[in-house]
C-alpha cells in the first residue's frame, strides 16, 4: 500500500479533487457489470476501475487530497474501484457512498420523509410498475437506499441484452419519463427530486433503466456538508469536482454548479485523466 503524505504536508494541503464513480472514474455501472458477467472467472475479478485510473488516483493523491461521491452503496462502488485484496476506503481520502448520507447515522429517507408517507410512496411504485404495459418484466424493480429509491420499471437486475432492448423501448415510448411526471403530480407535497442519470426533474435516472428518488437537497452536494470544518483545510479549501452527467437534468448537475466547487465535465474516465492533468498544470 502506498504511503502518503498526511493531508497537512501535501503540496496543495487546501485542496480537493472530488470524483463521481459511474462514468467518470468508471464506465456506468450498469454496463460495467454486464460487460463482466459476459465473460469468464478470470475477468469477472478485474477491477471496474482501469489500472490507467487508479495510477492516476495514487500519483495525484501525493499533491492534494482525493475523494469520491456517488448515489451506489459503498459495496456496489468496492465492486467498481476496489478489489478482493483491497478496500476502496484506502485509496480515498474522502468516501461519500450515498452521496453522504449514511456517515449521518439519523439522516434516513424513511425518516426524513415519515414511515408513512414513504410506505405511500412504495406502494405507488409497485402498483404502477404493476399496471406497467411492457414488453417484459424481470422483477427486483425498486432499492431502497439510505438516501434514494432507485427504481427500474423492467428489473435492476435484467441481463445486459434485456437492459439494451428496454433502453430501445424507452427512448421510444418515454416510459421513464411518464413515470416520473406521474410521480411529481402526484407527490408534489413531498418535496422529493427525481432523476434519470440522462436527466434530472426532482427525480434522477440512472443507467439504462432505472432512476432515482430522494429527498430535495440530497444530491451529491449533501457530501460538502461532511467537509465543513475539517482541521485540515482551516485555511480555506478548494473543492474541484469530475463528473459526465452536468447538465441541468443529470445527477451531477447540483454539485457541478454549487458555488463551493470549481466543476468539470468529463466524458468517462480517458477524458477524466485528461482533464485532471489540465486542472493540475493550470494550479502551478
Amino acid at each position: 500500500m502506498e504511503d502518503y503524505p498526511a493531508l497537512t504536508e501535501r503540496p496543495k494541503r487546501n485542496t480537493i479533487y472530488l470524483f463521481d464513480v459511474d462514468g467518470t472514474l468508471t464506465g456506468p455501472r450498469e454496463v460495467s457489470i454486464c460487460s463482466r458477467r459476459e465473460f469468464s472467472a478470470t475477468v469477472n475479478s478485474i477491477q471496474v476501475a482501469s489500472l490507467e485510473v487508479l495510477s492516476m488516483l495514487s500519483s495525484l493523491r501525493m499533491m492534494v487530497a482525493i475523494g469520491f461521491v456517488g448515489g451506489s452503496s459503498l459495496k456496489e462502488q468496492q465492486r467498481q474501484l476496489g478489489s478482493g485484496s483491497i478496500s476502496v476506503l484506502s485509496l480515498f481520502d474522502y468516501c461519500f457512498p450515498e452521496n453522504g448520507t449514511i456517515a449521518y447515522r439519523l439522516d434516513s429517507f424513511v425518516l426524513w420523509l415519515g414511515e408513512e408517507k414513504y410506505k405511500e410512496l412504495v406502494d405507488f411504485l409497485l402498483r404502477y410498475i404493476t399496471d406497467l404495459e411492457l414488453p417484459f418484466k424481470r422483477g427486483e424493480f425498486i432499492d431502497c437506499r439510505s438516501c434514494t429509491i432507485n427504481v427500474s420499471p423492467i428489473s435492476r437486475s435484467a441481463s445486459c441484452e434485456d437492459r439494451a432492448r428496454f433502453e430501445r423501448y424507452d427512448e421510444q415510448h418515454q416510459v421513464r419519463r411518464q413515470f416520473i411526471k406521474d410521480l411529481k403530480e402526484k407527490f408534489q407535497s413531498f418535496s422529493l427530486r427525481f432523476a434519470i442519470k440522462s436527466f434530472i426533474s426532482s427525480y434522477s435516472i440512472g443507467g439504462q433503466t432505472s432512476f432515482d428518488i430522494f429527498p430535495r437537497g440530497w444530491d451529491k452536494t449533501y457530501c460538502l456538508k461532511q467537509l465543513e470544518g475539517k482541521e485540515e483545510f482551516s485555511d480555506g479549501k478548494i473543492i474541484h469536482f469530475f463528473g459526465d452527467k452536468t447538465g441541468e437534468d443529470g445527477n451531477d448537475f447540483e454539485i457541478y454548479t454549487d458555488a463551493r466547487v470549481i466543476g468539470h465535465k468529463v466524458n468517462g474516465p480517458e477524458d477524466t485523466m485528461k482533464t485532471v492533468e489540465q486542472v493540475l498544470k493550470a494550479s502551478y
